[in-house]
């Protein structure tokens, strides 16, 4: 049975959705990249599409894997609570986290580094707009 917002009617994401585990999938592939940069910048450095920079510049790495963690926190914790709605909309914002990675390492990452940022954007673009279709209307 799904629960529904009283005041939208909007239904909530439930354990039997595959949309569900999809959000929460992505949510762990970005706990696990927040968890990279944290604890080995210089590999997050390697994956995102820059140069590892030395000393304090080391900060700005791990505040790519904190925003990647705080994001991992939000899908989870909407997916869990809030509306399916909420859910796409999270996503769908989201997308300025590849397109402004993407629009810093073009023209100085490797193909494969960009692919990851343009893979990314693609894959939340699809998951929002499959949270937010309602295949029961």
């Amino acid at each position: 049975m799904k629960r529904h917002d009283p005041d939208t009617g909007d239904a909530h994401l439930g354990p039997t959705d595959p949309r569900s585990w999809a959000v929460l999938a992505l949510a762990l592939v970005f706990l696990a990249l927040g968890a990279l940069f944290l604890a080995a910048p210089g590999a997050g450095a390697a994956i995102y599409g820059i140069p590892e920079p030395a000393g304090s510049g080391r900060t700005a790495l791990r505040a790519i894997g904190a925003r990647d963690v705080a994001l991992a926190l939000y899908l989870a914790g909407l997916t869990l609570v809030s509306t399916r709605r909420a859910v796409a909309v999270v996503l769908a914002a989201s997308l300025v986290i590849p397109a402004c990675d993407l629009a810093m390492v073009a023209g100085t990452a490797l193909w494969w580094q960009v692919a990851l940022h343009v893979v990314s954007a693609g894959v939340l673009a699809l998951v929002a707009s499959w949270v937010m279709w309602d295949h029961a209307a």
